[in-house]
């Protein structure tokens, strides 16, 4: 299985879009300050993630959520998982 997943910092409340094969890892290495991109921002939790069958199918829709380049279409993302109301 493959994943994209979005993760949010605690300390600044940005998020993170990746995609991985092992999910539990990746993050551990985020809050180890393994990735250049997400260190120093502090402790970081998983808010939403997505399973696909292909590297390539995962890669293609991380591309897609990162094209939108909107915190909005984010945090409805995870609205949708969490039953939350995202103002517009």
């Amino acid at each position: 299985m493959f994943y994209v997943y979005i993760i949010q910092s605690q300390k600044t409340g940005t998020y993170y879009v990746g995609s991985c094969s092992r999910l539990a890892l990746r993050i551990e290495r985020h809050n180890l300050g393994w990735n250049k991109s997400t260190k120093n921002k502090g402790p970081r939790s998983l808010k939403y993630r997505e399973m696909f069958e292909s590297r390539n199918e995962a890669i293609s829709r991380e591309k897609e959520i990162k094209r939108k380049k909107s915190r909005i279409y984010i945090e409805k993302l995870i609205a949708k998982i969490t039953g939350e109301v995202v103002p517009i």
